[in-house]
């Protein structure tokens, strides 16, 4: 540690400075997420069927910057190309009646005997004109994404779903859920019928979510009511499931549930509108496979080629702890005083 002060001084400053710093190492190797995780019998949620490794990819730093970004270039790409007719305004015989009428020049309908004979037409300023720039087919539609980004933003939506207040605070109703990340036995994806899909899914601490999304079926505000989406809903759980024995046709009619596969998971389903902390219920081969996806920082992610676990700017956040810590608090000067100041009698 070098010091501008040569001498005990320098000495005394530099082994302050050592000080703090290892205080702030021993405060960022700090446990930041719990080792294991409970797996729950997907009939009995009481009971505990066995402890599983947390993967390395919920311990992610939190980017809703990044996520937001992804979203909205992601969404993107589903587009469908619409525009506008290209004879659309000027399929009529229309000419101008020019100068010497006391009227505007612009081409009008021709004929007589109705109104519209001697309206104007053709300008983006009439009734039944064109429009101005009229809108193409080629117009840019989709957007080309990085990949590393789009795995970095589905590795900290997965991240923020395993932490309850995230979780609650995009709206989900997780009260009576045992704990975050929930994981279930592998005797969910094997269930057949909706019925007992909502069951097991009730068992789980879920009837309050359930309810929340069929009290949320709302009328759209806008024209998309009549064009086949005329309800809006908002959204429940995410079950990932590892294999499909049955589980994404017995939940696909439970309104708000969404199934996803473990190998392919998508960004638009993590943090629909763009907004992480989705409420996510994993099977045990799901979760564990997760790990094997992903792996650590150390080994880098086996299944995903060129790829590592984004690594946090700082190792403990938590810059309050750190400062307000007594280990730091003991080698800082005291707070200087201000010197008082007194008003010149007059």
């Amino acid at each position: 540690f070098g010091s501008s002060h040569s001498g005990p001084v320098g000495q005394f400053k530099a082994f302050q400075l050592s000080r703090v710093l290892v205080v702030c190492t021993c405060l960022s190797k700090m446990a930041t997420a719990r080792p294991v995780v409970s797996v729950y019998q997907f009939d009995n949620a009481t009971e505990k069927a066995e402890t599983v490794p947390m993967p390395h990819v919920l311990m992610s730093p939190l980017r809703p910057d990044l996520v937001r970004y992804i979203h909205t270039n992601v969404s993107k790409n589903k587009r469908q190309a619409i525009s506008v007719g290209a004879k659309v305004g000027y399929e009529t015989a229309a000419a101008s009646w020019g100068t010497g009428r006391a009227v505007a020049r612009v081409p009008r309908a021709p004929g007589g005997g109705t109104h519209r004979a001697g309206q104007g037409t053709f300008g983006n300023m009439c009734r039944g004109g064109g429009m101005f720039n009229p809108t193409k087919t080629w117009r840019r539609w989709h957007r080309r994404v990085n990949v590393t980004q789009k795995r970095h933003a589905v590795a900290t939506a997965l991240a923020a779903s395993s932490l309850p207040p995230l979780v609650m605070a995009r709206g989900h109703r997780v009260g009576e859920v045992a704990e975050l990340p929930l994981v279930v036995s592998n005797g969910l994806e094997s269930i057949q019928k909706t019925k007992q899909a909502v069951e097991a899914l009730k068992k789980l601490g879920c009837a309050e979510e359930l309810q929340r999304v069929i009290d949320s079926k709302k009328v759209r505000a806008g024209k998309g009511k009549m064009r086949n989406r005329r309800y809006t809903m908002r959204r429940g759980p995410l079950v990932v499931y590892s294999e499909d024995n049955g589980i994404v046709r017995a939940m696909r009619n439970i309104p708000g549930v969404e199934t996803a596969n473990v190998s392919r998971l998508n960004l638009l389903k993590l943090a629909p509108g763009g907004n992480f902390g989705r409420f996510v219920i994993w099977t045990k081969g799901a979760f564990k496979k997760l790990g094997e996806m992903y792996g650590s920082l150390k080994s880098g992610a086996p299944l995903k080629k060129n790829y590592h676990l984004p690594r946090p700017q700082m190792e403990n956040a938590d810059l309050d702890r750190i400062i307000n810590s007594t280990e730091v608090q003991s080698v800082l000067r005291p707070k200087l005083e201000a010197p008082k100041k007194f008003e010149m009698k007059r």
